[in-house]
């Protein structure tokens, strides 16, 4: 079973590495071939597009049929992907790549089930499904470092790195990854509709006010995100491993957030309902500093921005799991990873032409759409929402310690 583990981490640690490596390398590699912001945009967009739609159908696929083919499937799409990818020769091909990558883009919802088929009981299945969130910080420190250290070779040496990772993924998986399903369900309609989460998610008028917000904090941050690159080269002189750095300190501090001052010290001192005010108003904070293209409070604004994703994230997705119904919470946090889905298909198609016309626009405009947010959060009371003293984590509020 411990080998089992293993290699579920080593495949999500390799998702979350490419993904670090694509941010701050891609634009760099694709302004290579004459590509514009748009152009740069909708890659990203292109590789959401698909996921978009494969993602969930892959899921309940391996109900079906079993773990084992669909995650080694997905896999050597990603790896295939990425040497297409690091290989083109023209645009088109560079969107091929990402296509065909997004296309089985099922490796995390899967290693999820994987670590869920071999927990042996409910306390056992929390510190499993915990280790992803662990990967994913680690992963995240990793790719930007590894893939800024790789482009001082070639901004195509990334990607072929992430794509040899990849294929040792899948073989590993092939000759050393057992079948864990062992309940398939064989009965089960698969469901080739992927708005049916986001028309529940409407539909929930209690939870609402929370899922607006959280696809407000995804629209902000998909939108910053994918130019964050063209931003920092255009007005700083960033080149690809001084971007890699950057976003790497930026995962340390989101490391040191989540893993260490959440518990410690949000948690004690606020209310997950004050946390989620005080982390919106600290995004706006950091989305405003970088229109000053200033890098001294560029520096500031990336602790600012790190800090707010960070904690925020944790606290809306611990909101909605305290206020669903016990029966309810998988298919409710489910709403909110495709709530963030949309967000990543959205985002890079506007934010592309909005830096052409000006680099800032795209961060005044996730300024806007997190300033919605907070009015959402500061309208809809959340302690009343979740009815009790404690946060929906289970630590108590402010005022609350003896």
């Amino acid at each position: 079973m411990k080998k089992v583990k293993l290699i579920i981490i080593f495949t999500v640690l390799v998702d979350v590495i490419g993904f670090g490596i694509v941010i701050p390398i891609l634009p760099f590699y694709v302004t290579g071939f004459g590509a514009s912001a748009t152009i740069v945009t909708l890659l990203f967009a292109s590789f959401s597009f698909f996921a978009f739609f494969s993602s969930p159908l892959l899921g309940a696929i391996s109900d079906r049929i079993g773990r084992r083919p669909v995650l080694i499937l997905s896999i050597t799409s990603t790896a295939i992907g990425w040497f297409v990818f690091a290989g083109a020769t023209s645009i088109p091909i560079l969107f091929l790549g990402r296509i065909i990558d997004g296309a089985a883009a099922g490796n995390f919802s899967i290693a999820q089930s994987y670590l869920v088929d071999i927990s042996e009981n409910e306390e056992d299945r929390t510190v499993n499904l915990g280790l992803i969130g662990a990967i994913f910080g680690i992963g995240f420190m990793l790719g930007p470092i590894i893939g800024g250290a790789l482009a001082t070779i070639s901004h195509a040496t990334p990607f072929w790195f992430a794509g040899g990772l990849a294929t040792i993924n899948a073989i590993t998986a092939y000759y050393f990854l057992p079948e864990t399903n062992k309940r398939k369900n064989t009965e089960i309609r698969l469901n080739l509709n992927p708005l049916v989460p986001l028309q529940r998610a409407i539909q929930d008028f209690e939870l609402r006010p929370l899922f607006v917000t959280w696809m407000m904090f995804g629209l902000a941050n998909v939108t910053s995100q994918t130019v964050f690159s063209l931003f920092v080269s255009k007005n700083f002189g960033f080149n690809a491993f001084v971007t890699g750095l950057t976003f790497t300190g930026m995962g340390v501090v989101v490391a040191i957030n989540q893993g260490v001052l959440l518990k410690r010290f949000w948690l004690k001192r606020f209310s997950e309902g004050a946390l989620e005010k005080i982390m919106l108003g600290a995004l706006i904070i950091g989305v405003t500093l970088f229109v000053t293209r200033s890098l001294y409070l560029f520096i500031v604004a990336t602790l600012f921005i790190g800090t707010g994703q960070s904690v925020l994230r944790v606290v809306l997705t611990s909101q909605v799991a305290g206020a669903a119904n016990p029966q309810s919470k998988g298919e409710k946090l489910g709403m909110l990873s495709s709530l963030m889905s949309m967000c990543m298909v959205i985002g890079p198609i506007i934010s592309g032409p909005l830096f052409e016309i000006d680099d800032t626009f795209p961060y005044y405009l996730a300024g806007v759409y997190l300033i919605f947010g907070l009015m959402m959060a500061i309208r809809h009371d959340r302690n009343a929402t979740l009815g009790s003293g404690k946060t929906a984590s289970g630590l108590p509020i402010k005022g609350d310690e003896p």
